[in-house]
């Protein structure tokens, strides 16, 4: 077992009476501690039968689940379970009891005291955003539904678990809902660091929750894991491409941001006190159809055409067309593709954090992005494949 693996798989198998086949087959993987693995994969594979070995509401038939170093197939699985947060897609607010109350839930069964218990709902309610004043007090008919799943997130992380097992969280919820509660757990992870082994049918979903991804097909049989860098940059078979979409390459450029160690490409640039001649003469030298002009404060102000420039009129404030496509240091090249598509230049100009000019990205440069990316995964899954 790996020293820093906080839940491992050891050979799982669950098989159903009456089936002929196992729901889940010899599955072996390991979670090190603060990671989120996301399991995604095709419906009926399996993924939330995994889950639920692994808190053993359901039992396996073969194999071993071990927590830290525990193996915990031979323990009572309801103290079990309360080691571990669950949240689902359903949330399973108890009705009849009020927010604090359905979080209190795991730390009543633990016999804290009153006093700790009402400090945590509070502090709880206020890591998932919502004010203790005033949704202690409500019941959950009077939540939308963004909000109980927020209060499911909480009463998971009740008694403050290590573990957290999520079945589809999100599922049930709006897009501009779900990406917001999405972005918030990603926030509240940063602090709480824990491990958490997440669900979901959707790729997209799985990309942006997981520090890593495993495929998974048909009785869980794990057909990739790794990072979702590299997985975009490398699928190992015509499953996991087929699964992942013919957007793999596009989505790959989340991953890689925009920085001062990235090496922008220059661009010819004029101030208003430049003379048309001036811009022409930078525009051919660098052989381009615009010239980028800036501010007295170097920033970037308008694109103008040469055709414009060789019109020979002055240069103000009102020539060409304004810059629409812009990037800040610390966005992603996807950021970056989306405002090339909108650039007069079909270039995304780069600022500093005061709005001055850094340089631009060009597609050639996403280009060189994206094969740097699949050399580099490919690589990796050569060194892999010779150690083993």
């Amino acid at each position: 077992m790996s020293q820093d693996a906080k839940i491992r798989l050891d050979h799982v198998q669950k098989k159903y009476l009456g089936s002929k086949a196992p729901a889940v087959d010899s599955l072996t993987l390991e979670v090190p501690e603060g990671e989120i693995l996301v399991l995604v994969g095709p419906s009926g594979c399996g993924k939330s039968t995994t889950l639920r070995l692994i808190n053993r509401m359901i039992e396996p038939t073969g194999g071993r689940i071990f927590l830290d170093e525990e193996d915990v197939t031979t323990v009572d699985p309801d103290h079990l379970r309360r080691r571990i947060g669950y949240v689902i897609q359903q949330i399973g607010l108890f009705p009849h009891q009020t927010i604090a109350q359905n979080i209190a839930t795991v730390p009543k069964m633990l016999k804290w005291d009153k006093a700790r218990i009402a400090e945590r709902v509070d502090e709880l309610l206020s890591v998932v955003g919502l004010d203790p004043e005033v949704y202690r007090g409500r019941y959950p008919s009077e939540l939308s539904g963004g909000q109980a799943q927020r209060v499911g997130v909480a009463r998971a992380l009740g008694a403050d678990p290590e573990i957290m097992l999520m079945d589809e969280p999100f599922g049930a919820i709006d897009p501009i809902t779900r990406d917001r509660l999405q972005n918030e757990f990603l926030r509240v992870q940063e602090t709480l660091r824990k491990t958490i082994v997440f669900v979901t049918h959707d790729i997209d979903e799985a990309i942006k929750m997981g520090d890593r991804i495993a495929i998974l097909g048909e009785q869980s049989h794990i057909r990739q894991i790794d990072t979702p860098e590299r997985i975009l940059a490398f699928p190992v078979d015509d499953f996991v491409r087929d699964f992942i979409g013919s957007g793999s390459t596009l989505k790959g450029l989340h991953f890689e941001i925009v920085d001062d160690n990235v090496e922008l490409d220059p661009y010819p640039t004029m101030t208003v006190d430049s003379t048309a001649a001036e811009g022409l003469a930078l525009a051919r030298a660098a052989h381009a159809d615009w010239v980028l002009l800036l501010d007295a404060s170097h920033r970037p102000l308008r694109w103008v055409p040469v055709d414009e420039l060789e019109a020979g009129g002055p240069v103000t404030a009102e020539s060409g067309t304004e810059v629409l496509a812009k990037v800040s240091l610390g966005a992603t090249l996807f950021q970056a593709l989306e405002q090339m598509l909108v650039s007069s230049a079909a270039v995304a100009c780069v600022v500093r954090e005061d709005g001055s000019y850094h340089g631009v990205v060009r597609l050639t440069y996403l280009n060189r992005v994206i094969r740097q990316a699949r050399r580099e995964a490919r690589e990796h899954y050569e060194r892999l494949e010779a150690m083993a």
